[in-house]
């Protein structure tokens, strides 16, 4: 199946937008990850990539755990798992409703490409489990040992953020110290998340893919 070619993602447009059109194909999604690329759907329009010219960061020494959050940490009776329901966290994320959005990204085709990456071993998910209910999670994509969270959502209160710092703790496991976030949102900037220069990010992105971490 013919893979995509991307432009330089320096030479995206002031919104960020890259390329129109393509294809999700496993091999496109991992070549735009390798450039700092991602797919994000829009209503009325062929399939849009971007590569913001600010790009959200979670550096790990940087992350800000609140008090009330250590304290839940402490104290939680959840149980958080790695890779156990994929299909599902995904999926909780496109039916969970986002502030100031009409509808979501994760369309079908986002849904079955994901799930495709998941099982190549390349997509992966975090679930917080409250006995056998699921009620929090993530998922993202690693591709030559970078993380980029893609999504979460929660069904008790501070499901996804203790699944986010279960993660955290097994990236800094294998080495790593930070991830991508893509877009900057106001959850995360309270956990310390920053923005940095498109140039900036590309050159985190190669430094680290340099460094062939094994994540998963």
């Amino acid at each position: 199946m013919p893979v995509r070619q991307f432009p330089d993602p320096r030479s995206a447009g002031p919104e960020g937008v890259l390329a129109v059109g393509g294809d999700l194909h496993p091999q496109t999604l991992q070549l735009a990850y390798r450039q700092g690329i991602f797919p994000w759907p829009a209503p009325g329009y062929p399939l849009l990539w971007f590569c913001p010219p600010e790009r959200g960061v979670l550096d790990f020494a940087a992350l800000h755990v609140p008090r009330s959050l250590v304290y839940a940490r402490r104290h939680t009776t959840l149980r958080f798992t790695l890779d156990r329901a994929f299909n599902r966290v995904i999926d909780a994320c496109s039916s969970t409703p986002r502030p100031a959005q009409d509808g979501t990204w994760i369309t079908p085709q986002i849904l079955s490409a994901y799930i495709r990456l998941h099982r190549l071993g390349v997509a992966h998910s975090v679930e917080a489990w409250n006995d056998d209910l699921l009620v929090g999670g993530l998922y993202g994509v690693d591709v030559d040992g970078v993380f980029a969270a893609e999504s979460m959502f929660y069904r008790e209160p501070n499901a996804s953020k203790l699944a986010l710092l279960h993660l955290v703790d097994h990236l800094k496991s294998r080495g790593l110290d930070w991830i991508d976030i893509q877009v900057m949102t106001p959850h995360l900037a309270r956990l310390g998340a920053t923005t940095i220069s498109r140039d900036a990010f590309l050159a985190r992105l190669q430094a680290t893919r340099a460094r062939g971490l094994k994540l998963f």
